[in-house]
């Protein structure tokens, strides 16, 4: 088959979540309320600081946009595999499938270097307060920010393009809900070394380097934490970062898990598809109430959000 009439020809099986129709219903439902209260949740906080004044602060403007990324995030898996479960049809076009891979990745990436940037405000605002408004004003925010979106958007179009120059045989049934490239390459007809060490050294260095970062981060911050000398300091400081770290290794503890450790055969489709089920659905849902539930300014200004009584700057 020539492979120019290839990608318009061509369609993938996903495999789902699982093989036993008699669970369909169970995980439909399951996800489709998942889906609800992750995308209403991470929208009412983004909505609830871009509106209200009291949030309008580099913590909460890079909050915002963590939200509105973990709701895309959700939003390129989980509809598509509603619809797959709810019809019985779990194929999806090559087009579609590319664009999927593109906006996972991006979405995803941009999670790992937001929780990167977060964790350098903290460090900012914890060991040197009295430069925080310099190093952290709103250019420096947008562009941090804007650094974040770019980056991640060219990370995730070269693999894209990358596994666009695989060849496929077709009808091959991919071992996974979505189209991600581990499964992407394993069905292919291609030579994939190059997508392989691309995938190790840039999709490794975008994972371990942000969370390196963030650890060191959190080293220094610990230090200062522990040199205060007011107990109250201590547990406020404690307070502002727990949300944060809390986020930090629920998600890259699954990401690490789903792709950078070897696993036995025998288990690693279970363990894997548990790990990445943790990041693409669990994460973003829990989020809102990890930084919610702990964060009085957070719960007021969402109350404030559904009262309809949002103050805002003169």
């Amino acid at each position: 088959m020539d492979e120019g009439n290839q990608s318009q020809l061509l369609e993938f099986i996903l495999q789902g979540l699982s093989e036993q129709t008699t669970y369909q219903w169970i995980f439909f439902a399951l996800f489709f309320w998942l889906y609800l209260v992750a995308l209403i949740g991470n929208l009412l906080i983004s909505m609830a600081i871009l509106l209200d004044a009291h949030l309008h602060k580099p913590m909460y403007f890079f909050l915002a946009h963590l939200s509105l990324a973990d709701a895309c995030f959700i939003s390129t898996t989980v509809p598509n595999l509603l619809v797959s479960t709810g019809t019985h049809d779990q194929s999806i076009s090559y087009p579609r499938c590319m664009t999927q891979l593109y906006f996972f990745l991006t979405f995803g990436d941009l999670d790992i270097f937001l929780l990167a940037v977060m964790a350098y405000d903290r460090y900012v605002a914890i060991c040197y307060p009295l430069h925080y408004v310099m190093a952290l004003g709103p250019k420096h925010c947008a562009f941090l920010v804007a650094i974040c979106w770019i980056f991640t958007s060219l990370v995730a179009l070269t693999h894209t393009l990358l596994m666009a120059q695989l060849s496929f045989c077709p009808a091959k049934t991919i071992t996974s809900f979505f189209c991600d490239l581990g499964p992407l390459m394993q069905v292919s007809c291609s030579n994939t070394q190059t997508n392989m060490l691309v995938l190790l050294t840039l999709g490794g260095a975008v994972i371990l380097i942000p969370f390196t970062l963030i650890l060191i981060s959190y080293a220094h911050i610990a230090v200062a934490i522990f040199r205060t000398p007011s107990a109250q300091g201590r547990r406020k400081a404690f307070s502002t970062c727990g949300s944060h770290l809390t986020m930090v290794f629920l998600f890259f503890g699954t990401v690490i898990r789903a792709y950078l450790c070897p696993t036995d055969p025998d288990s690693a489709a279970t363990g894997d598809r548990v790990a990445i089920v943790m990041y693409t659905v669990i994460t973003p849902t829990v989020n809102p109430f990890i930084y919610s539930l702990r964060n009085q300014d957070m719960q007021a200004a969402l109350g404030r959000l559904l009262r309809g009584n949002i103050p805002r700057r003169n």
